[in-house]
């Protein structure tokens, strides 16, 4: 067996369990945690020796939340709502896009979201703006 074999066979036991994929709520949190445990070592370094074994471990976990948790489907109205709630503010509250009325009208279905205002709103929440493009689709 070549020298990289040997390596990889005397370590896999440990490694294995990092690469397979979660079988239960208790082992999804244990490879989140040693994802975080990983990032904190590689940080930006994408040359670190161990970089791509944090880019596999966040593929296992992206598809086990794939699987196990899909996230559900909403209009660009109904996160601009959740948005709203969860920052606790008011149709007044938002100058992106434009006065109360304006956003009265987009949240009711009778106006849509120009592009200006979908980069705005998309900076100021920290969301893509593809959250909001489908808010015309919401009608």
């Amino acid at each position: 067996m070549n020298a990289i074999l040997d390596q990889a066979a005397a370590h896999w036991a440990h490694i294995a369990p990092l690469l397979a994929e979660p079988h239960d709520e208790e082992d999804y949190d244990a490879k989140v945690a040693a994802l975080d445990e990983l990032l904190e070592v590689v940080g930006d370094d994408e040359d670190h020796p161990l970089a791509s074994l944090a880019l596999r471990l966040g593929d296992v976990i992206e598809a086990y939340d794939e699987a196990n948790r899909p996230i559900p489907q909403a209009s660009g109205v109904e996160v601009l709502r959740y948005l709203m709630a969860e920052h606790d503010i008011t149709q007044s509250d938002l100058p992106e896009v434009g006065a109360q009325s304006v956003v009265s009208a987009i949240l009711s279905g009778k106006r849509q979201l120009n592009w200006r205002q979908i980069c705005e709103l998309s900076e100021r929440f920290g969301v893509s703006a593809d959250a909001f493009r489908s808010i015309s689709e919401s009608r």
